[in-house]
């Protein structure tokens, strides 16, 4: 039987566009809700914020199988053509998009390349089995992208905003980004998570078994992270009020190149497997885990660097109301490329 996507996921673009109305309605019936947002902060760290940031990013690293981790070199090629595809092909691709669709805008500029620098580690496991691809391969990337990310965000956001832009004489971009920041943010926003969720692992599974822990547990806590990027985008929209007649055109400007990014991925991704005589399960796993990006990510450290105000997390929003249509729609891609080209 084909799986469907979750009633919650399947109208993901619309609960966010809810979100932003909801948010921008409440900005203008209540003007001090900025003031009152901000009394809740402990130095530059907003508490409510934080819990739902950490609680956005839990759910998916959570369902992280890390033992999977052991079958790593069994497959070399497939492995290192997905890590090739990832960490290399789409920061650079997307680093190029920013480039090319807004170096004007800095701000923007700079949260489109925090996204790039994301890897995809929650939906993917959705649009991987959608397009009947191979679950343990899915898991097992989406736990090297975990392990990555721990130990390399920090010094591609230092490479690809500090030091590319003004080696390429990028006149216009003047955006620096603190290192401890971004080293304590990630500590914070994927380390407290990640191992949260390594632990709910292996001690819930040691207790209540595998079985009770995948069809019980993830599946309770799993619309826990729908509902804190609500939560923050109601909360980001509530404080831009003033700039709900700018909004509509930025969120075209941004849509844009991820739409782009997402395309050219997944169909890169796609042939330069198949040209490499990878099975079609394990190409339609290695093609969504290069298309995709961890917004979570993006979206906690674009707020806890640049903060809730800023435009580099604007950006973070526009990127999940983007993703689902567009993976939709690359699914159902993968599946006719799976007649015409696996048959």
């Amino acid at each position: 039987m084909q799986p469907k996507l979750k009633f919650l996921d399947r109208y993901l673009t619309l609960w966010i566009f809810l979100a932003m109305a909801t948010g921008i309605a409440l900005g203008y019936l209540f003007p001090g809700i900025s003031d009152a947002f901000d009394s809740l902060s402990v130095g530059t760290t907003n508490i409510p914020l934080a819990i739902g940031l950490i609680l956005m990013m839990y759910p998916p690293l959570a369902k992280v199988d890390y033992s999977s981790l052991s079958t790593a070199f069994k497959d070399r090629k497939v492995i290192g053509i997905s890590l090739f595809l990832n960490w290399v092909v789409g920061t650079v691709l997307m680093f190029a998009l920013a480039v090319v669709f807004l170096r004007d805008e800095p701000d923007y500029m700079a949260g489109l390349i925090l996204i790039g620098l994301a890897r995809c580690i929650a939906m993917v496991i959705v649009w991987n089995d959608l397009a009947k691809g191979n679950r343990e391969y899915a898991a097992l990337l989406v736990a090297l992208n975990s392990i990555f990310q721990i130990f390399s965000y920090s010094f591609l956001v230092w490479l690809f905003i500090n030091v590319l832009p003004n080696k390429l004489g990028l006149a216009n971009f003047d955006v620096n980004v603190s290192m401890k920041d971004v080293i304590e943010s990630v500590l914070i926003y994927l380390g407290i998570p990640f191992f949260a969720g390594f632990l709910s692992r292996y001690f819930l599974i040691r207790s209540k078994g595998i079985k009770w822990y995948n069809q019980q547990f993830i599946r309770s806590v799993s619309p826990i992270t729908l509902y804190a990027l609500l939560f923050t985008i109601v909360l980001m929209f509530s404080l831009k009020g003033d700039k709900i007649l700018e909004l509509p055109m930025d969120v075209i400007k941004v849509a844009i190149p991820l739409v782009i990014y997402f395309v050219l991925m997944f169909f890169m991704s796609f042939f330069i497997n198949k040209s490499l005589r990878v099975s079609y399960d394990k190409n339609a796993s290695i093609a969504f885990t290069a298309a995709g990006n961890n917004f979570e990510l993006a979206i906690a450290i674009s707020i806890a660097v640049f903060g809730i105000h800023s435009p580099q997390a604007f950006v973070g929003v526009i990127g999940p109301l983007v993703e689902v249509p567009v993976l939709i729609l690359l699914v159902k891609a993968s599946l006719w490329l799976k007649r015409t080209y696996y048959a």
